[in-house]
């Protein structure tokens, strides 16, 4: 064994750099929680899936969206009050989009799946900047997913913010209105 590793101590070293990395540095990055995000969503995990979300910063930042898209109005007090009502309803409105998230990816829903090219490209442009990470791409259906996430006080990365979110909900809402109108 001794003679095995003085001949090949160079492939035996790269090995044990690897696997240090593997096991101390992978499972802290944003990259690995999205890996888990998609094995969670697979495994028809909608409690673990959860866990990779931060649904009130989203559903926050989904509003606040909103609302600056409604702001050429021009009109101060409804950019106020709009802000406000955001502030207001995204708790109730986070806990409602949470179970029906969970719900989904329970049911192995087709929406709420992670298609593994989406995966792989949100992963090769993934950009880290200490706590915050940040990707954008585009679908193979043309949407532009331009996805936010941050580390939480306990260390885990989650998504944080879902940009021109207002795309992903025509779509689910055009999916719901299909439905009905079958059933």
């Amino acid at each position: 064994m001794g003679r095995f590793l003085l001949r090949h101590w160079t492939a035996v070293l790269v090995l044990s750099v690897v696997a240090a990395w593997a096991i101390f540095y992978l499972p802290q990055t944003p990259t690995f929680a999205v890996l888990e995000l998609k094995m969670a969503i697979d495994a028809r995990n909608g409690d673990r899936a959860a866990q990779f979300v931060d649904f009130q910063s989203v559903v926050r930042n989904a509003g606040m969206q909103m609302v600056q898209n409604q702001a050429g109005s021009g009109d101060p007090l409804a950019d106020f009050i709009g802000r406000g009502a955001v502030q207001l309803l995204s708790a109730p409105a986070a806990n409602l989009v949470e179970s029906w998230a969970k719900q989904k990816v329970d049911n192995g829903a087709r929406e709420v799946q992670m298609p593994l090219a989406a995966v792989a490209g949100a992963l090769v442009l993934m950009h880290n900047n200490g706590n915050t990470a940040y990707t954008r791409f585009r679908d193979r259906k043309g949407q532009v997913w331009d996805i936010r996430m941050a580390r939480n006080a306990d260390g885990q990365w989650q998504v944080v913010e879902v940009k021109n979110i207002q795309q992903l909900l025509q779509r689910l809402e055009n999916r719901e209105r299909r439905q009905l109108d079958i059933n």
